[in-house]
């Protein structure tokens, strides 16, 4: 095989996905499907990546159904190859499942799917977030020395692209955390005036009226706001709120 033009190939294919506007759950599916195609070789493949961020949490993505299946039973056992590559930011590789004696939950739930072997191998991002992608196969040792250099060497690829990936959505999430914020102090904001025009008070007591009903209720402050400007759409009461 000329491992040469395969890099070359993968690489443009990483390209493409890193061109398409997509959420990143999407991208990590459509990665995932790539790296399926790039190891199976010799007989079909199975994908899934798995990656966690800080404060975002974690999500996954699939090169079909059943590897979804597969990442969200590990996921739930909350321990596997995938999570351990992850973790440990090592290889994780599983020549026989059937004589697997680590992660046996997941193990079993593996066997019951007909598959024999499994390959786990992390992504190297930055501080803020880990990843590694899972192969599975229904063939027994299916991944050598041979596969795993591959997978390495692919991991290297996926590893730069989604870097980018996650630039690009770490600045698209701020955009959007700052657009929800501009909105909900909007909200805050003509609440407040509500209050200030129903009970005769300054804004800073407008305010902590707001606040305190809020905790109160236990009701968001913003949901709170959006409800009160609701309200004036009907009979409004003399005084907004009774604590």
């Amino acid at each position: 095989m000329d491992t040469t033009s395969t890099r070359i190939s993968a690489a443009e294919q990483l390209h493409e996905l890193l061109a398409t506007d997509q959420e990143i759950v999407d991208f990590l599916d459509d990665l995932a499907a790539v790296a399926a195609q790039e190891m199976s070789i010799e007989f079909p493949v199975l994908c899934g990546v798995i990656l966690g961020r800080e404060k975002r949490g974690s999500v996954a993505g699939s090169s079909s159904e059943e590897a979804k299946k597969l990442d969200e039973i590990q996921a739930g056992f909350d321990n596997g190859p995938c999570l351990e590559a992850q973790r440990t930011h090592s290889v994780m590789r599983v020549g026989d499942i059937d004589y697997e004696t680590r992660w046996p939950e997941y193990m079993t739930v593996l066997r019951e799917q007909g598959l024999r072997s499994v390959l786990a191998v992390p992504l190297e991002l930055d501080s803020t977030a880990k990843a590694a992608m899972n192969f599975y196969s229904t063939v027994t040792d299916a991944f050598n020395d041979r596969e795993i250099e591959l997978a390495q060497r692919f991991a290297d690829l996926v590893s730069k692209a989604m870097r980018v990936a996650l630039r690009i959505a770490k600045h698209s999430e701020a955009a959007e955390d700052r657009r929800k914020a501009m909105e909900s102090r909007t909200a805050i904001d003509m609440a407040v005036g509500i209050i200030m025009a129903q009970n005769r008070c300054s804004q800073e007591e407008a305010f902590e009226l707001l606040t305190r009903v809020s905790s109160n209720r236990n009701i968001k402050l913003r949901k709170l706001a959006e409800d009160l400007i609701a309200s004036i759409g009907q009979d409004a009461p003399t005084t907004a709120f009774d604590e």
